[in-house]
Parts: C-alpha cells; structure tokens; sequence
C-alpha cells in the first residue's frame, strides 16, 4: 500500500512538472531533439550529405563535386566550400607523405588522416580510401578493414579500386555488411605493378569494354557510385550511360556524373619538383597557392633575420613600469645582473619605439 502511495505521488509530481522533466530527460541524450521519432527530414544544404542527396543529384542531372582531404585544415575548407564528397585518399601516400606511388601508406596512417578530416568536415559524405595490403587477401579482411575505417575513422562510406572478381566479392561482402562502397575503375594507381605505370586505360577496344563491363559489375555488387580515372571521354561517356549509379571522373573529360580532383593538385600547392613529377596532366590548377607560401615564407625569414618581426603591433603582452622596477630588483637581488639588464633595455627600446609610432601618427 505504501508502495502503491508513493508511485501515486510520482505520477502527480511528474503531471505538475512535465515540461522540465520533458527537458531534462532531453538535455541527458545526446541524439538531439525530435530526431528518433519524428521521421525523415528534408536535406537541408547544412546537414550532411548522404546517399540519398548524391542520387537526388544524379536522378536531376545535377554535376557532383567531390575533392580529396587529408587533415583537418583541408577538411574545413571543403566543407566551407560546399562540395559534396570529400574523400580521404590515399594519394596522402604522395601528397602528403612524399611517395612515389600510394602503395606504402598504412591502414594506421589512413585512419589518422580519416579522423582529423571528419572534425573538420560537417557537411560532405566522407569516404576513405582502402590502402594497398588492407583488402585484397579476402572478403572477410576487406571487410574488417572497412569497419575500421567507419568505426576509428569516421568516415561515412569507403572506395576500393579495381574490378577483378576478388574485388567485385570483396565490395559486395563490405556492402552486405551495411558500408556504403564507392568503386574505382580506369587507372587504378594500387595496380601500376601490373599496369606498367600510371597508364590511361580504355584506349583500345578490349580494354574500353573492360573499362564499361567492370563498373558494370561494381554496380551489381551493390557500389553507390564509381570512379573514372584516366580514361578517354567517350568512354566515361558510355560507362555513365551504362550505369544507374554516378561516374566520377578524375581524367574522364566532361560527361561523368561528377569530378573530383586532389586537393594538392587543384590548388597549385606543389612546388617542389617531386610534386611537379606527380601532378597529373589532367588537372588543372585554379590558384598558385605553393606560390604564395613560398613567397611568405621567405618574407617572414627576411624580417626575423632583419629584425623587424615582431614589431610592437606583435608583441601585445604589457608589463607596467612599476611591475618592470620590481621585476629588475629581483633579478639583481638574485645575482642575475645581465637578465636584470636585458629586461630593463628592452623596456626602454620599447618606450622610444611608442614614442616613434606616436610621433609618426
């Protein structure tokens, strides 16, 4: 009976004071409000893209951009940007690490580059690259890699390359497992050993077709799209017709579903002749940004070896004259004369230097 009272009184409590229950069991979730059970959303350009907004896109003929990004910085600026797909590439083995090739980089170092490129990027869906050595050996370890680049690394989606028949079981295993897969056909830079290089494919008729019927099967196994590298424009033409899913074309010329180019590459960052040897011919270049740091890199080596970094409008921390006063009578109590010395020249240099700014204003 006691029992039976004091649930009584909860309900009655809980009645009077609904709302601020209500609110509180929301503030003690960390899914936000009216997100479980209020039902699909309209895409807002804000949220995240998702598979959905990618196909709304293609059903509309609407062109997809997609850049790579490999930490934080680049991440940001893609999101800011507005681009739909950022994809963590493992083209960092080049651009970033300094390779030749993207074979030496490792799962471990994908995934440092996943997570500082999710904290960054909001808004794109995000895909990580499977790197070379990660997938190849079977189903089952394509799949495990797949989940740690979702679970540690923060990705919404992964891209594999290539269209043998262990990488087409390989893609439709990840997805049976519920991974978004993007497939990669044309090109595929994890094959040069094999491919001889990096040399265009679909330039002859079998190796156009092959081009067309692998996308084909990537398709069937269940990819949300497929990139197009380094292949001649009628083919990607005829690959995107063929296909109920997006072509992203990196070297595809113009009538693939969308583009994609690397973040390095697009920008001009490469100044260096290692990177001049590694940027492609297809890309084009829409700023000089290498140009410009290098220029303020060697501006900022100028002034701190003249002397005129940092001046007085870089150096805001302010010690009052008392404050200086005491600060030497410290030093010399301590025996240290020459400390004691430098600290108050330095506080008469900066003295005639405001003097000078206030004089010449």
């Amino acid at each position: 009976m006691a029992t039976f009272s004091s649930i009584s009184k909860a309900v009655r409590f809980i009645r009077r004071n609904s709302n601020s229950v209500l609110t509180h069991l929301r503030c003690m979730s960390n899914v936000p409000e009216n997100t479980v059970y209020g039902g699909p959303k309209p895409q807002n350009p804000s949220h995240r893209v998702t598979l959905t907004h990618l196909r709304q896109k293609h059903k509309k003929n609407e062109p997809i951009t997609m850049v790579t990004a490999y930490d934080y910085p680049s991440a940001v600026h893609l999101d800011t940007a507005g681009i739909d797909i950022c994809l963590v590439g493992d083209s960092a083995s080049m651009v970033v690490h300094g390779y030749d090739t993207t074979l030496p980089i490792t799962l471990d170092e994908m995934l440092v580059h996943c997570r500082a490129v999710a904290r960054g990027a909001k808004r794109p869906l995000l895909v990580g690259d499977l790197p070379f050595g990660t997938y190849e050996s079977s189903a089952q370890q394509a799949v495990d890699t797949a989940v740690r680049v979702l679970k540690e690394g923060g990705m919404d989606a992964i891209k594999l390359e290539g269209g043998a028949p262990s990488r087409i079981t390989a893609a439709k295993a990840i997805v049976e497992a519920g991974i978004a897969v993007m497939g990669h056909v044309g090109l595929t830079p994890q094959a040069i050993s094999v491919l001889g290089g990096f040399r265009p494919q679909g330039r002859n008729v079998d190796s156009a077709v092959k081009v067309v019927e692998t996308a084909m099967a990537l398709q069937e196994a269940g990819c949300f799209s497929v990139v197009l590298e380094c292949v001649p424009a009628p083919v990607a033409a005829a690959t995107t017709s063929a296909l109920q899913i997006p072509t992203i074309g990196i070297g595809g010329g113009p009538f693939c579903s969308g583009q994609v180019l690397v973040y390095h590459d697009l920008l001009g960052m490469m100044q260096h002749p290692h990177h001049a040897k590694v940027t492609p011919k297809f890309c084009k270049q829409y700023a000089h940004v290498g140009d410009i740091i290098n220029k303020a890199l060697l501006e900022y080596k100028e002034e701190v070896t003249n002397g005129s970094f940092p001046s007085s409008a870089h150096s805001p921390y302010k010690i009052g004259a008392t404050e200086i006063d005491a600060f030497v009578h410290q030093l010399q109590k301590s025996g240290l004369g020459d400390a004691a010395s430098a600290a108050a020249d330095a506080a008469q240099k900066i003295e005639v230097t405001k003097s000078q700014d206030v004089e010449r204003q």
